[in-house]
């Protein structure tokens, strides 16, 4: 293919140096326009310039036929308003993102697409403008559903300079047709979680909605809140747990199969140690004499920052053979005061 269109590069440019020759001599000849090439002679042409100045004479002469390639543009679906006067409100820009999605839905229907993605900018007095991607769970064309989308957003958006100008952009997809396995299944309705998510996140704060993802470190329960995504991934994530209810974790070693039920969250207890080795606990889900223990499983992180942590953990077996998993804080230093070493039951293993 390399040499194919190097050779084809090659024979363009001897042409090329072919046609400026002729041209050099037609001038010559006092021969400047199409007029006068196309009174002349073609066999005689031909015969003192060749078969390029025949296929000059017989374009100049309306003979010879080119193909027209068409080039189709690419679709662009966007609309844009410019407002005669400042707007400080919601209600003039609604309107017009309302008449936006209602021109777009036509133009897309009219082709068979469907909207996957929507990007709203708003220009300011101040030349800055503010860009907004809205991902569209199920690609549609619903008029309405798309401008609950627009309108939860923009229902907490705030501006220090007024609106001048506005755009709305849709990006079209074909219609997916998805054919799902015997025990697969489909959200009843993705639109509406979308929605509900985003008035969650206008309610609560962006750091507060979406899937917990866990961190790179030793410590337990640590996580982040990442934005909701509606593509599966193989990323482990934190599971949901309740106040007061259990999620499974697995035991420390791997010599067993038993898992911890822990508590969340994890109950306070008060420990009594004989020779620095828990001899009794007392907390609000379990009480007892200390039979068997093991440990303390030691574990810190992030000692060069302010989100520094440590923490002795203990497998304990209490006399009515309830087995459990505690651990030890130690106190914080970072005040200058010293405290109390803090006890906490962290589950039950079944």
């Amino acid at each position: 293919m390399k040499r194919s269109a190097e050779s084809n590069s090659a024979a363009a440019k001897n042409r090329e140096a072919e046609i400026q020759q002729i041209l050099e001599i037609l001038h010559k000849w006092g021969i400047h326009t199409l007029g006068q090439l196309a009174a002349l002679d073609k066999e005689q042409l031909g015969a003192r310039l060749g078969l390029e100045a025949i296929r000059m004479w017989e374009r100049a002469n309306g003979q010879s036929d080119r193909l027209l390639k068409l080039v189709q543009p690419p679709e662009w679906f966007a609309e844009s308003f410019e407002f005669e006067n400042e707007i400080e409100t919601a209600e003039p820009l609604l309107f017009m993102l309302r008449r936006f999605l209602e021109q777009l839905a036509v133009r897309l229907s009219g082709i068979y697409f469907v909207a996957k993605e929507l990007t709203l900018r708003i220009t300011f007095t101040n030349k800055q403008q503010y860009e907004r991607c809205f991902k569209i769970p199920q690609p549609t064309n619903d008029v309405d559903l798309l401008f609950r989308m627009l309108q939860t957003h923009l229902e907490n958006f705030k501006s220090e300079h007024p609106i001048i100008a506005v755009s709305l952009q849709a990006h079209p997809i074909k219609p997916n047709s998805q054919q799902f396995g015997l025990f697969e299944t489909t959200l009843r309705n993705p639109n509406q979680l979308s929605e509900t998510l985003a008035r969650l996140t206008a309610l609560l704060g962006v750091d507060r909605v979406g899937t917990p993802v866990l961190d790179e470190t030793h410590r337990p329960d640590a996580f982040h809140i990442e934005p909701f995504s509606w593509h599966f991934s193989n990323q482990p994530t934190v599971e949901a747990a309740v106040p007061g209810g259990s999620a499974s974790d697995a035991v420390r070693t791997p010599h067993t199969t038993i898992a911890l039920r822990r508590f969340r969250p994890a109950a306070s207890a008060s420990v009594f140690l004989s020779e620095n080795i828990p001899a009794h606990l007392r907390s609000t889900n379990v009480n007892g004499k200390v039979a068997k223990q093991r440990g303390p499983y030691l574990g810190s992180g992030n000692w060069w920052a302010e989100t520094a942590w440590a923490r002795s953990e203990w497998d304990l077996q209490l006399e009515n053979e309830v087995l459990l998993r505690c651990h030890q804080s130690p106190p914080s230093l970072r005040s200058g005061v010293a405290g109390v070493e803090k006890w906490e039951v962290d589950g039950i293993y079944d």
